[in-house]
């Protein structure tokens, strides 16, 4: 049976067990589109899994909130904007649905925001990273949960620069969030003292990085910074382990790294690399438990896109619970109004730009002889805390806030 099938199954035992929902819900249902990228780049960093980790939450309310049976409808956008403003469009005519989950890739998510500032529908972004959806980009209803440019910035360029990586040449994903995210990195490095000597513009996707790397060779930096991810990351990180990069001298700063990368380079490749991270499955005996649990559904630990879209989901349902209504308004005021509070998250705050402020963690790949198990892969090197990882609310430049 299909992950759609099977959420749907689901989620026509809880309606019939339900009963009549109540009058303050919206047509009798709390309805959750969640898009993601389900076959391509980003696939294996969100996709199912963020569907899977949605569906966690909602099994945590025992499938109804307030009175009302809870839904989900998943759709692969494919990481095309207008599929994906397409279909928030037609769930928000004529499929009911009350919030928009997921949205990885940054012109998905600024794709659906237009649609959900029309419909004034909540807008869960947990995948897509770039800065600008809390800042200029920013709308009444976008709530930005797992991770920004900004944070990945601060934890892995400040770090590096640090260790002597001042002298930087960016390889960069040719749309917004890697456009992002090499200026918030570069602001970073130029401000801890160190230099930016260019970058080079690849397709997303990208399949062969071997011009892109011998450019970044060429230029002499010290560091060369990927501000990409997913595939294309892995695929980079690869070809310069064979041009003998970082036996070179020069060091590759992944900035943008998860789990399910670290396996496909190969640990004994990816050995070293730090990282900033928004969680990891093996902090605490609460991320163990309920990344156990992920496991059993999944066969695979849960990336930070993943536990954030739990994270964001639960959140919702709260607000939700606590205001007997799924009313837009009241419902984002409710959820600003509670600390985020669970295992992704403690003592989260909702900002009025829509940023969540939590903590973020800078994290190191581990050398295989230091790992105990096919999972054990990060170690955390230090806590970011969210102040410095996002900075204040004054910095933004949300017209909205």
């Amino acid at each position: 049976m299909t992950l759609k099938k099977t959420l749907i199954a689901g989620v026509s035992a809880a309606s019939l067990l339900c009963g009549a929902a109540s009058a303050e819900i919206s047509d009798g249902v709390v309805k959750i589109g969640l898009m993601s990228d389900m076959s391509g780049t980003y696939s294996d960093v969100a996709g199912e899994g963020a569907a899977v980790a949605a569906q966690m939450a909602i099994e945590e309310f025992g499938g109804t909130v307030a009175g009302a049976p809870i839904e989900i409808v998943t759709a692969d956008h494919q990481n095309k904007a207008d599929i994906a403003a397409n279909k928030a469009r037609e769930w928000a005519d004529t499929g009911q649905v009350d919030a928009f989950a997921e949205l990885v890739t940054t012109s998905v998510a600024l794709a659906v925001f237009e649609v959900a500032k029309q419909q004034n529908k909540i807008a869960l972004v947990s995948g897509s990273a770039s800065s600008p959806l809390t800042n200029e980009a920013c709308i009444p209803t976008g709530l930005h949960w797992t991770y920004n440019t900004r944070a990945l910035a601060v934890g892995t360029g400040s770090a590096i620069v640090k260790e002597g990586g001042d002298s930087w040449y960016f390889l960069t994903a040719d749309y917004a969030f890697g456009e992002a995210l090499e200026r918030d990195v570069s602001a970073v490095v130029e401000a801890s003292g160190g230099t930016v000597l260019g970058s080079a513009k690849h397709p997303f996707p990208a399949s062969d990085f071997s011009s892109f790397i011998l450019q970044a060779q060429a230029s002499g930096a010290k560091v060369i910074g990927l501000a990409n991810a997913g595939a294309d990351t892995v695929n980079a990180i690869k070809a310069a382990n064979e041009f003998g990069v970082v036996a070179a001298g020069q060091k590759i700063a992944g900035l943008l790294v998860f789990m399910p990368n670290v396996k496909s380079i190969g640990q004994d490749v990816a050995q070293g690399l730090q990282m900033t991270v928004s969680f990891y499955w093996d902090m605490d005996d609460e991320t163990r438990a309920w990344s156990q649990k992920f496991y059993e559904k999944t066969g695979k630990m849960p990336t930070g896109i993943q536990a954030g879209t739990y994270s964001s989901v639960l959140h919702y349902l709260k607000a939700i619970e606590a205001t007997g209504t799924d009313d837009t308004d009241t419902v984002l005021a409710k959820m600003r109004e509670m600390p985020v509070e669970d295992m992704f998250a403690k003592g989260g705050t909702l900002r009025t730009d829509g940023r969540m402020v939590h903590d973020m963690y800078l994290a190191e790949v581990k050398k295989p002889s230091e790992s105990e198990g096919e999972w054990d892969l990060l170690k955390i090197v230090r806590t970011i805390p969210g102040e410095e990882a996002y900075g204040p609310l004054s910095e933004s430049t949300c017209p909205t806030k």
